[in-house]
């Protein structure tokens, strides 16, 4: 190919590979949600057997290594209900605020037409403590949306620091428990999360953490050493955000060479950070976000169909992170937090940031951002980032991005 012909293609190639990684676990070649080699059957679009299991911490129950999470309008849309149970993924995730409730009572009116369904589901919900930790009657509200007499999981929302899982906590959670309201009970945490993996270790009350956990993440020291000290206690790990998106969108070649490679082995690169998760045989499930049916359909076959990762597949990641590490908030809020001379959510922030450019759900990054304390936006305006910036140590632009939340989330 001449030299100009060459350049000229370029940007063509670039714009696939940048559509096909966009577009992700959605259809990318040839409509499969990722591609295959021509010879596979059209059905390698979707799952060729069931979902595997693995136990849930001490509890001995078993559970998909796929989580449907809840985070969407499921009230109308209960086909992604069947075709996870068609498909083995009986780990259901859902909370309180997602949709304003709209999520859990799509669930609800599933089991309320298909209530021998009940018993084949593992249900999870959620409360955040960020409404007050009178947790009875909301959970009886929550019981009532899901057309179910008790939760398999509950995680109390969101939390940032164990302090948070006080002894009136547990005094709660095992008096729901005797009610037969709750048979396990845990939290989930965006940020902080080491510290709370820690702290939960030594809290035998705690069976189950849904925590950010990604290819980013899963080979720093004390992340593992935290992993580690659950898993010998029996706690049960979902890992959530396992993407590793940040507040800052990448548009790198890096990002692009990676999606090609990927792409060349018969999945996205999509795929293949799911797949670098699932090799943590200490994780139990991946809670993922799957608005539709490509989505769902491409994240069970890749958990059906592992490959296991290369060295250099590994290593490739390993690049990517390295490269990309100022996109991404790795969740040590208190850092930046203690820096500050009032305290803001800043790591909070970073997360509707995420959805917003990340996820591309704007309306989410703003519902998510109208949870957060009445004066945040006011403080993101008001206050001088720097020493909180300068405390970061994957060298965000702090102010930077506080000033665009402020402006975003108007």
């Amino acid at each position: 190919m001449p030299v100009d012909e060459k350049k000229n293609d370029e940007p063509s190639r670039r714009d696939f590979l940048k559509k096909a990684a966009a577009i992700g676990l959605g259809a990318a070649v040839g409509g499969s949600a990722f591609s295959r080699p021509a010879s596979a059957s059209a059905k390698s679009a979707f799952p060729s057997a069931p979902v595997p299991s693995r136990i849930f911490g001490r509890s001995g129950i078993k559970v998909s290594t796929l989580s449907l999470g809840g985070m969407f309008d499921i009230l109308n849309n209960r086909l992604m209900l069947a075709k996870a149970l068609e498909w083995g993924i009986d780990y259901w995730d859902t909370a309180e605020s997602y949709g304003g409730g709209r999520s859990e009572e799509g669930i609800g009116r599933w089991f309320a037409r298909k209530p021998e369904t009940r018993e084949r589901v593992f249900l999870v919900s959620k409360l955040s403590p960020r409404r007050g930790t009178d947790f009875t009657p909301r959970l009886e509200a929550s019981l009532k949306r899901l057309h179910t007499d008790y939760l398999d999981l509950f995680f109390v929302h969101g939390i940032s620091s164990i302090d948070e899982m006080t002894p009136d906590m547990k005094a709660w959670s095992q008096a729901m428990k005797k009610e037969g309201k709750l048979k396990l009970f845990g939290f989930s945490t965006h940020s902080n999360m080491e510290e709370c993996l820690e702290g939960a270790a030594k809290l035998p009350w705690i069976d189950g953490i849904m925590f950010t956990y990604n290819y980013r993440l899963m080979s720093k020291p004390r992340m593992k050493a935290a992993v580690e000290a659950c898993h010998r206690t029996g706690i049960g790990l979902t890992a959530m955000k396992t993407q590793g998106g940040g507040p800052v969108k990448s548009d790198s070649q890096t990002e692009i060479d990676m999606a090609g490679r990927f792409m060349q082995k018969g999945f996205t690169d999509y795929q293949a950070k799911l797949m670098a998760v699932w090799g943590d045989k200490r994780i139990t499930s991946i809670c993922s976000q799957m608005p539709n049916l490509t989505i769902l359909a491409a994240n069970a076959v890749a958990a059906v169909d592992q490959k296991g990762l290369s060295a250099s597949d590994r290593a490739l990641l390993d690049q990517y992170a390295s490269k990309t590490c100022s996109d991404y908030c790795a969740g040590c809020g208190r850092i930046c937090t203690q820096a500050m001379v009032q305290e803001v959510p800043i790591n909070d922030v970073m997360r509707c940031l995420m959805y917003a450019h990340v996820y591309q759900d704007v309306m989410l990054a703003r519902s998510t951002f109208q949870t957060l304390p009445a004066q945040t936006k006011t403080l993101l305006d008001r206050l001088d980032f720097g020493n909180a910036e300068r405390s970061c140590p994957q060298r965000l632009p702090i102010g930077r991005m506080m000033k665009e939340a402020s402006h975003l989330f108007a």
